[in-house]
């Protein structure tokens, strides 16, 4: 039996059973990523209309899945906070409590009013799970065996976008949109029994104190940013005198809780953090490689259901391939990393995210299917020469007992890259696809060009609602798709080329950066309640 190092931190009946916690910690993971990447699946069901969906427009989607992103990467910060002053454990506990209710409510909404209001319910929860778990496995594993352990976590990210979509179709095609988010109550009442049984608490000696007026600035920043960025894709047009009004109030929010972080003595975001050029290269690495592959993801589904006939199981299986390389890659990513070093594995994956991206330029309606396959298992192969470098990166750049403050700080610049991902990309989509339609619109009545011009799905539902004459707008509206994705597509790919360029000059080779903190005390970690 393996057993503790003599000068080992972590106590011996945990050390026992870390592997067992490493599981119950990936089950609390999963539900949380598992519910993204089952609503990807369930975004053209959503958007169409009652009986069979909620009729949700493209601008109520993108904020289904924002409203849930903008209140999750919010709260990180305090979240963190709270489980190093608390304990993990408890924080664990009372986030999948609040993740599980908000779930059940999501699952009965009657209006996209309600899916938005219900999603934020749940990014609430998840908001204390994802940096506690990664907390408490950086307190349950020795430094030596971290990079594996962190390589299996970012593993279970990939189980999760795997078993997602697929779930997300079989569901889809038996039961009505709202089981997607039914099925994660009975998956959060297993993690909680687990949870209690096993996990042991942990808490920072020295925690920070919260910061309420840092957390209401970077919320209120953050929500006025989005909306003015998805204004501007709903009116495809970013000159209007609201949409700029609203994005510079978001940025003069955000600049001021910058300011105000930097003045705080206890503040949400330690920014003297970001002095380390490794830590912020990494750090800046997570974010933009989740812009593009968020943004990519919300509208490659629109393309397999609406241009290419697919199911939603069938679009399920077809994302399988991304998972895969995922999955596949994210614990040998160490390995290689052994190899050639953080900085060369790193600034090769986002090579070739940002190919890959380019490459989605290229898909037509009738590109053999096999292309894009192809396509989405070389994307989940990089992201996993991504996810577990940088991860390991951030959290050994700074000291141990603030492990709680380095997750949160990853978590959330990786949700805001998502969340700006699918804003910005998801508006030069609704933009293009606008102004690749507007012109073949003429004929329909004035009250339905503007809904008609919004997405593919509305244009096709206002030609299904029209019989017969309304078939004449399928294929411009597929062409019209088409084009803005491929515009898209390109604007995510050079988003990742600037990640190249970031990784390349300020990530290690191969040593990770060394905590910027030498502080001695232990870690408080009890083996059980």
């Amino acid at each position: 039996m393996t057993t503790a190092v003599p000068d080992s931190r972590v106590p011996e009946a945990v050390h026992r059973r870390r592997w067992a916690i490493l599981g119950v910690l990936m089950l609390s993971l999963l539900i949380v990523v598992l519910d993204n990447s089952i609503l990807n699946v369930a975004i053209k069901t959503i958007s169409t209309p009652a009986p069979t969906g909620l009729g949700a427009t493209q601008s109520e989607l993108e904020w289904a899945i924002n409203s849930y992103t903008l209140v999750f990467a919010g709260l990180l910060f305090t979240a963190g906070l709270l489980g190093d002053r608390l304990g993990r454990k408890k924080v664990l506990l009372g986030g999948l409590v609040a993740f599980g209710a908000g779930s059940a409510l999501a699952a009965f909404s009657g209006s996209p009013t309600e899916l938005i209001a219900f999603r934020a319910v749940m990014g609430f929860g998840a908001a204390f799970v994802m940096p506690a778990t990664l907390a408490v496995l950086m307190n349950v594993f020795e430094r030596e065996e971290q990079p594996k352990a962190i390589g299996i976590w970012a593993g279970g990210v990939g189980l999760a976008i795997a078993i997602g979509p697929i779930t997300g179709g079989v569901l889809l095609d038996h039961f009505w949109w709202g089981s997607v988010f039914l099925i994660n109550v009975p998956i959060v009442i297993l993690a909680l029994g687990l949870m209690l049984w096993l996990v042991p608490d942990s808490r920072d000696p020295r925690p920070g104190r919260i910061d309420a007026v840092g957390v209401v600035l970077s919320v209120i920043g953050l929500v006025l940013l989005v909306y003015g960025i998805i204004k501007g894709g709903q009116l495809a047009d970013f000159t209007d005198p609201q949409v700029l009004a609203t994005i510079g109030a978001g940025l003069a929010v955000l600049v001021a809780f910058v300011v105000f972080e930097k003045r705080s003595d206890h503040p949400s975001i330690d920014v003297t953090y970001f002095k380390n050029k490794v830590f912020s290269a990494a750090i800046a690495a997570l974010a933009l490689v989740f812009f593009a592959l968020m943004g990519v993801t919300f509208f490659s589904v629109f393309y397999t259901q609406s241009v290419r006939g697919y199911s939603p199981l069938q679009t399920g299986l077809l994302m399988l391939p991304l998972a895969v390389g995922q999955m596949i890659f994210a614990p040998r990513a160490r390995l290689v990393v052994e190899r050639f070093g953080y900085r060369a594995t790193t600034t090769a994956g986002m090579a070739v995210i940002a190919a890959m991206l380019a490459a989605f330029a290229t898909l037509e309606a009738d590109t053999p299917i096999w292309i894009l396959e192809v396509i989405f298992f070389l994307m989940g192969t990089s992201m996993a020469h991504i996810m577990t470098p940088v991860s390991v990166v951030i959290m050994q750049a700074l000291p141990r007992e603030k492990a709680g403050s380095a997750s949160a700080l990853s978590n959330t610049f990786r949700q805001v890259g998502g969340a700006l991902g699918i804003a910005i990309l998801g508006s030069v989509l609704s933009t293009a696809y606008r102004n690749g339609i507007e012109d073949k619109l003429g004929l329909l009545p004035p009250d339905l060009r503007h809904t008609a011009g919004e997405s593919i799905e509305a244009t096709l539902g206002v030609a299904a609602r029209l019989g017969p004459k309304g078939k004449a707008l399928v294929d411009p509206a597929n062409d019209a798709f088409l084009h803005a994705m491929h515009l898209t597509a390109l604007w995510g790919a050079g988003v990742a080329v600037v990640g190249v360029v970031v990784v390349a000059l300020y990530l290690p080779g191969k040593k990770a950066a060394a905590p910027q903190s030498g502080k001695e005390e232990e870690e408080l970690v009890t083996a059980g309640e």
